[in-house]
């Protein structure tokens, strides 16, 4: 096992390389002990050098929206007035407190998600 710290996109692309072949490694060998550092640095190394930022509040609620087969009119139980969803949904309102309760718990869509300015 010769594992490095992954310091630029060389190492990077040689760590993706070797998790490649020894990706279907057996847990407490030796190969399972190297995949499982190996996947580790190379985690690290994506949040440092290729971030996801967290998406926006209303575009995370269409996309819950489209994943669990929902129409705008199904979010009047969640949010209330058809016409408050339409705002909603078009950013001329924001969400309330009381909104974003609802939406996590009935869509479960991350708090932190939810309060992201947009």
């Amino acid at each position: 096992m010769d594992i490095r710290p992954i310091k630029n996109n060389k190492d990077y692309e040689k760590a993706l390389k070797r998790l490649e072949k020894i990706f279907d490694a057996k847990q407490g060998t030796v190969e399972g002990d190297e995949l499982e550092i190996l996947s580790i640095l190379i985690e690290k190394y994506e949040n440092e050098h290729f971030p996801i930022d967290l998406p926006d509040p209303i575009d995370a609620i269409k996309f819950r929206m489209e994943q669990l087969d929902m129409k705008q009119s199904d979010l009047t139980e969640i949010i209330g007035f058809k016409s408050r969803v339409s705002e909603i949904l078009n950013r001329k309102r924001k969400l309330t407190l009381e909104m974003i309760r609802r939406l996590n718990e009935y869509l479960n869509i991350p708090t932190n998600i939810l309060i992201k300015k947009y």
